[in-house]
């Protein structure tokens, strides 16, 4: 998985950028990338738009239930510093077979820093563009995308929070 500069003010192992970064480009490309039955991984930084996009999907799951931004943002701050949240190289990680695994225990620290760093900012640019600010409500053409399974997978298996 890349470490990608990121536009964030979350502590972590990203390098800082003002510029467009993974996030942007992972919302951007979102509702078309969500109905890919298979994605070709040609860089490291597919890996980490799959992981965003996977990331996203439990996102909207939650997103749809809660009746205000407010709500919304305490639960991506809840999800996003979960710890059940599988990494590369953990058992329960749906795409095993695509990440590779950290090769060490620093490796692997500099890892879960950074998926943490990118869930944290991810949830906060995802409640702005999900929430109307008029109504203060999840908008349906964000959430009616929370059924939908990108490449018949889920981060967190059924019944997990």
């Amino acid at each position: 998985m890349a470490l990608l500069p990121l536009r964030t003010t979350f502590r972590g192992p990203a390098p800082k950028t003002e510029e467009d970064d993974i996030i942007d480009e992972s919302l951007f490309y979102f509702k078309a990338n969500i109905f890919f039955r298979s994605y070709e991984v040609k860089t490291a930084a597919d890996r980490t738009l799959i992981y965003l996009t996977l990331y996203i999907t439990e996102c909207l799951k939650r997103l749809q239930k809660c009746p205000s931004k407010a709500v919304g943002l305490k639960e991506m701050a809840t999800l996003a510093l979960s710890k059940s949240l599988p990494i590369p190289g953990d058992q329960g990680f749906p795409m095993n077979a695509v990440f590779k695994a950290p090769a060490n225990r620093n490796e692997e620290e500099t890892m879960r820093s950074y998926l943490q760093q990118l869930r944290q900012e991810l949830g906060v640019r995802l409640c702005d563009k999900v929430f109307d600010p008029e109504t203060d409500r999840p908008s349906k053409w964000w959430t009616c995308f929370a059924k939908r399974r990108f490449m018949e997978k889920s981060l967190l298996p059924p019944g997990v929070a």
